[in-house]
């Protein structure tokens, strides 16, 4: 559990960046250079560069270079951590919502 939540942990520290969103965002139409990316962000290629860092370092990107050009490729199967922690949340809060209707509805029928 330890390791999930680390794995968790660091997928929502990556994600909590605007700019971060915004390059996973992009990211979901296709691969695209470095470059290409950073020209969409008002900021400079080094402050740029750190959070294609954080994101590849959390696995969210793979980046690849080819000559001088770097791509930068979105890591689905990563982002299926978030959406299985959002469901195991999702049936908790369910069962929860569950047993507070049987609750109010026995209440109800005391009456």
């Amino acid at each position: 559990m330890a390791q999930y939540s680390a794995e968790i942990d660091g997928v929502f520290v990556a994600l909590a960046d605007p700019t971060r969103r915004g390059v996973i965002r992009r990211l979901g139409r296709g691969p695209t250079s470095v470059g290409d990316l950073a020209r969409e962000f008002p900021m400079t290629l080094p402050s740029f560069m750190k959070h294609v860092r954080t994101l590849e370092s959390n696995g969210l990107i793979r980046t690849v270079k080819v000559g001088r050009v770097r791509t930068c490729v979105l890591n689905r199967d990563r982002l299926a951590v978030v959406e299985h922690w959002l469901a195991e949340q999702r049936r908790i809060w369910e069962e929860r919502t569950d047993r507070l209707e049987h609750l109010v509805t026995d209440l109800k029928e005391q009456q």
